[in-house]
């Protein structure tokens, strides 16, 4: 018999919330998308024991720990595109093997569910900005303008972003909380990593642009000719931002917007996130410490690579027609 899906405890509570106000059971599951058993079962269960939560079951232990747990639920929360077999590496990587069948029964439990990429615009998430028919057919210019961009040109390009960096939850002291890093790389290796101390506004942009930037194009040998990409936000294409980039003689690399996928650093967080669950730092101080140190030993090799299949990249861009693609 197959395995039935369990409702997350919103759900739950709204079925006994229209039941408190006097709706039947067609009527709920009708308003809420569910069968009329599922809400009967939800409601006798609420009757009897006065709450909506799964009770506790007997049967094997769960094979991920409450830290693995964690860690899987905040990445998919901060990347709603993760793929079951990413978690299944992200834990393999921490010690725990689990398949991925595992994964998703964890995920139910938790409230989530899991579904096939759709090309289509991904509406109404916190995590993923709305893609616009304007994104779509700008994303789909750029990859075919530059699909036959030879591998040279992509390897005078230095990648740059912003990310968020948690502390891992289970193992911190003092409330936990996050870093704000700025880093950049090219086909040579990485280049700085800096963090972002308080709010960032153009001056200060410009000033690790002006720290961090330049200081790594010359550790690298960039040489001439080399290409600066950044991403849309008003800081990076504020008018004095770019007057800068023009005095400095810095050529721009313009990405579509919502874009992450045509920026392969986004591999790059991935990767150093997922060495810094490892290793498990206690606070902020020692957070930054393990992040400059897991960014420095990234491989030159692994940057190469990334900058070697971009062309992959907009093959999947124009694949599915302009919308998003893993990265």
């Amino acid at each position: 018999m197959a395995k039935t899906r369990e409702l997350c405890m919103d759900i739950r509570d709204k079925i006994v919330d229209l039941h408190k106000a006097g709706l039947g059971y067609r009527a709920i599951g009708k308003q809420l998308g569910e069968k009329a058993t599922t809400v009967g079962a939800i409601i006798r269960k609420w009757k009897k024991f006065k709450m909506t939560a799964s009770l506790p079951r007997s049967g094997a232990p769960c094979k991920i720990s409450p830290r693995g747990v964690s860690m899987i639920l905040r990445k998919v929360r901060n990347q709603p595109r993760t793929t079951r077999q990413d978690l299944v590496n992200d834990l393999k990587k921490a010690g725990t093997t689990v398949s991925k069948k595992t994964i998703t029964n964890t995920l139910r439990r938790h409230g989530f569910k899991s579904c096939s990429a759709r090309k289509v615009p991904l509406l109404k998430s916190a995590h993923v900005p709305l893609l616009k028919s304007a994104h779509v057919q700008a994303r789909l210019k750029f990859a075919n303008d530059h699909l036959d961009d030879p591998e040279e040109e992509w390897e005078k390009v230095m990648w740059s972003d912003e990310t968020k960096i948690e502390l891992f939850e289970p193992s911190v002291e003092h409330g936990g909380g996050n870093i704000i890093l700025w880093g950049c790389f090219s086909a040579k290796g990485t280049g700085r990593l800096h963090r972002i101390e308080g709010r960032m506004d153009g001056a200060m942009y410009r000033e690790i642009l002006a720290n961090n930037l330049l200081p790594s194009v010359r550790a690298l040998k960039m040489g001439r000719g080399w290409v600066f990409q950044h991403d849309n936000d008003p800081k990076h294409t504020a008018r004095a931002t770019k007057e800068w980039l023009r005095k400095k003689h810095i050529k721009v690399l313009e990405l579509p917007s919502q874009s992450p996928d045509l920026n392969p650093i986004e591999n790059l967080w991935r990767e150093l996130k997922v060495h810094i669950a490892q290793r498990q730092p206690r606070n902020l101080k020692d957070l930054e410490k393990v992040c400059m140190e897991e960014w420095a030993k990234i491989p030159p090799a692994v940057c190469a690579n990334l900058v070697k299949n971009y062309r992959k990249r907009m093959i999947s861009v124009i694949t599915n027609k302009g919308f998003c693609t893993t990265c």
